[in-house]
């Protein structure tokens, strides 16, 4: 029975789906104010910051064409897996950060995805116009380049794959070429929860 079960689902095997195509990329543009959607602000902050999510850094090296530069980097909340096949990931920064272009111009980067016991360095790393990687420790990752940083519970070492308009953000997808966790991880991972840092506990 089982086998004449077999032989009918194979005999009515659907055609595997047609390939979805892709949409035309989207005109980079200021958001009109015919867009603006008539909400308060601080009451958005306030019910999304329901949503605990991860805290990550993601850095980049030096652009080629600027060899004198330092290394870039931005505390990131809105980070996410996108695909398994093939694998992508993305975050969303700002229209108005300085640190995107840099990240922009090196082409790839790495998500450092912080520990429960590094809120000071997401601090840090949160902070506009300041030497963010000073006293970091940190090594290269080992396709990218991008600054990894030590104490991190994982990372993801990435190629910018493309970018999307989102409003008043940026959305970017990575294509990623490796990755790791670290060795050891006692505390896990540092959350962000309405407005300030929290860890997992039992």
């Amino acid at each position: 029975m089982a086998e004449a079960a077999v032989r009918y689902l194979r005999s009515v095997r659907t055609p595997a789906p047609e390939p979805v195509e892709a949409l035309p990329r989207p005109e980079l543009r200021c958001v009109g104010e015919d867009e603006r959607a008539p909400l308060d602000p601080a009451e958005f902050r306030r019910v999304l910051g329901n949503f605990a999510t991860g805290v990550a850094v993601i850095t980049a090296p030096p652009a080629a064409t600027s060899p004198g530069d330092s290394p870039a980097g931005f505390a990131c909340q809105s980070f996410t897996s996108l695909s398994l096949d093939p694998p992508l990931v993305a975050f969303m920064v700002g229209r108005g950060s300085a640190t995107w272009p840099r990240i922009a111009r090196a082409g790839v980067f790495c998500v450092n995805v912080l520990g429960a016991h590094q809120s000071e360095l997401c601090r840090a790393f949160a902070v506009s116009g300041a030497d963010k990687f000073a006293g970091v420790a940190y090594d290269a990752a080992p396709v990218s380049g991008s600054p990894r940083l030590s104490g991190a519970v994982a990372w993801i070492d990435c190629a910018i794959h493309a970018v999307h308009t989102g409003g008043d953000h940026l959305i970017v997808v990575g294509r990623v070429d490796a990755l790791g966790t670290a060795a050891d991880d006692p505390e896990g991972p540092l959350l962000f929860h309405r407005g300030r840092f929290a860890r997992l506990s039992d």
